[in-house]
C-alpha cells in the first residue's frame, strides 16, 4: 500500500465526467410530466387489449391475460394523466407562505416536494427554524402546491442542543 507521501498532493474534487458545472437556480421539474407517462401507458394498454381481442381464440401469445393486462395498463394511464396536475406554487412561494403562517421570524428554511392522498396531490413540506442563534423554535409546514394553501403545521420548541455560532456569545 502506498504511503501518503508517495501519492503526492491528494485533492478531494469531483471527477470531470461527473461535474456538470451547474451554476444558477435549480428549477424543480413540474408534476405535469406524469401526463406523458399516462398517455403512453393508456395507448399501450388500449393497443394490447385491442390486439388480444382481435386475435383468434386459439392464439398463444395474445390471450385473455393480455386483455386484462391491457385494461389495467390503460386504467393506470388514466390515473397518471389525472394525477399529473401542473404546479401553481413553486418552492420559493411555498417558503413565503410557510413563513407567513408560523408566527415567528424564520432564519433557515428548506422545502421538499411530496405527494398526499390517492390522487397524489403535490405538497411542499417546508422545514423552518427561528432566526435566533441557536434557533429556539422549529416547525414543519405543509403547503399545497396547487393553490398555495397551508394544509397543516407542526410547531415546537427546538429540543436539539446546538453549539452557538454567534461571535458575541460568551459561554
Amino acid at each position: 500500500m502506498a504511503e501518503p507521501e508517495e501519492l503526492g498532493e491528494v485533492r478531494d474534487e469531483l471527477p470531470a465526467d461527473l461535474d456538470r458545472g451547474f451554476v444558477g437556480a435549480y428549477k424543480f421539474p413540474d408534476n405535469s410530466r406524469r401526463r406523458i407517462t399516462g398517455a403512453l401507458c393508456f395507448a399501450a394498454g388500449v393497443w394490447a387489449a385491442t390486439a388480444a381481442l382481435a386475435a383468434d381464440t386459439d392464439a398463444v401469445l395474445l390471450n385473455q391475460g393480455v386483455v386484462a393486462g391491457g385494461v389495467l395498463l390503460a386504467l393506470f394511464g388514466l390515473y397518471q394523466f389525472a394525477a399529473g396536475r401542473r404546479f401553481a406554487v413553486n418552492e420559493n412561494e411555498a417558503l413565503v407562505a410557510a413563513v407567513a403562517d408560523v408566527g415567528f421570524a424564520v432564519g433557515h428554511a428548506s422545502a421538499q416536494l411530496g405527494w398526499r392522498g390517492w390522487m397524489s396531490r403535490p405538497t411542499w413540506r417546508v422545514l423552518v427554524y427561528s432566526a435566533e442563534d441557536p434557533p429556539k423554535r422549529r416547525g414543519l409546514v405543509l403547503v399545497d402546491a396547487l393553490n398555495g394553501a397551508v394544509l397543516e403545521k407542526w410547531l415546537e420548541d427546538n429540543p436539539e442542543t446546538w453549539i452557538s455560532t454567534s461571535p458575541d456569545d460568551e459561554g
